[in-house]
């Protein structure tokens, strides 16, 4: 007998008389599974939510099935009632119960429509969080003047090396080969006019003022700024940055300033190169390809090249430089903690940067055009 009333008194129950909660009792474990469903059918609740706080047990499965009811009915889940040991399970297994399937994607004008509306919100959000980190990053660059102790030069010099040094080879390589190319189509339209001297200027104005620093920037639009992205973005998944946080370190100081600055001077050094050997690759097309001699070609250069075709290109590259610093540690700061979240916000990265510094080239092209530069 003792036995039998133990059992009874396990089963779960729910007793809704004449409460605001109508009271569960019992266990509510896998052991009760069916008893739990028919009691949840049988039991009048008239949209209430639940008082689970007189529940003897309680496991996952019993957490579901209320998560169930509460969605069948139409129940707010926050307003059940629990005990306080099974708040922690009840808040694991209400997160794991929202990550449903993704539904199928939807064909249609409605569709569509309505994933162009939240492409837009997302890009403006993006847009106003970049603005955002721009004036923090600023504020702190300005704050550093009254407190130098923040500044990291170890860290700045650092990145220098992997930013600037370690991108030479790829720059030079690119640039040459971009000008000897340049030249090669210059030319051929050029002839056709008599005109194949005027390679020269061609090679010289393309470079200096465009083809130097959007070559240079999109390398490192490619391989700095996803290196950002994926650096902070793993700093963050495994919480060194909370860490940081904790022990009063600010990451923006320790993080983003030294790659911003890194940035901001090695740019315009890596343009500089790249505007040479972009013009010794129109040389050597003009020398071995075109029958200009090179003493010729330095000639021709020299009588034909303007100062401010370099000052317009070189202007750009710190702008550039700040583009592709803030978009990358942005990113990698806005890391969810997940492995997909660091590949996707890595690729969001180098997509942004490559686009923004086209934009942003083609309206400084404009705008020196309309100022006569």
């Amino acid at each position: 007998m003792p036995a039998a009333m133990s059992a009874s008194s396990t089963r779960p129950t729910i007793e809704a008389p004449d409460q605001d909660h109508p009271r569960l009792q019992g266990s509510w474990t896998l052991d009760h599974a069916a008893d739990i469903a028919a009691a949840l059918r049988a039991a009048d609740t008239g949209g209430r939510p639940l008082d689970a706080s007189g529940v003897e047990r309680l496991d996952s499965l019993g957490v579901l099935q209320l998560l169930r009811h509460a969605d069948r009915h139409g129940l707010d889940f926050d307003a059940f009632v629990f005990r306080p040991e099974h708040h922690a399970l009840v808040d694991a297994i209400e997160d794991v119960a929202d990550e449903r399937p993704p539904r199928r994607r939807e064909y249609g004008v409605a569709a569509a429509l309505g994933r162009l509306g939240f492409a837009v919100t997302d890009n403006a959000r993006e847009v106003v969080a970049l603005v955002s980190f721009l004036g923090e990053s600023l504020w702190k660059v300005t704050r550093m003047v009254h407190e130098p102790r923040r500044f990291r030069a170890t860290s700045v010099v650092h990145h220098m090396e992997q930013v600037g040094l370690d991108a030479v080879p790829l720059v030079a390589l690119l640039s040459y080969l971009v000008g000897a190319v340049i030249a090669f189509l210059g030319a051929d339209i050029l002839a056709g006019f008599g005109a194949t001297m005027y390679v020269v200027e061609l090679v010289n104005v393309a470079f200096l003022r465009e083809f130097g620093v959007l070559m240079t920037s999109i390398v490192l639009a490619g391989r700095t700024a996803s290196a950002f992205t994926a650096q902070i973005g793993a700093m963050v998944s495994r919480e060194e940055v909370d860490a940081m946080r904790t022990l009063g370190l600010d990451p923006v100081d320790v993080l983003v300033i030294p790659r911003l600055l890194a940035l901001v001077v090695m740019l315009p050094l890596l343009t500089f190169i790249s505007d040479i050997l972009g013009l010794l690759g129109g040389m050597s097309v003009g020398a071995f390809g075109l029958g200009i001699p090179p003493q010729a070609y330095y000639a021709r250069m020299q009588e034909t090249i303007e100062l401010r075709h370099f000052l317009v290109g070189l202007s750009k590259a710190p702008v550039f430089a700040l583009v592709i610093g803030l978009i990358g540690c942005l990113e990698g700061l806005q890391v969810k903690g997940t492995a997909q979240s660091v590949g996707e916000r890595t690729t969001s990265s180098v997509v942004q940067t490559i686009s923004l510094v086209i934009i942003l080239d083609a309206l400084f092209a404009i705008w020196f055009m309309q100022v006569g530069w």
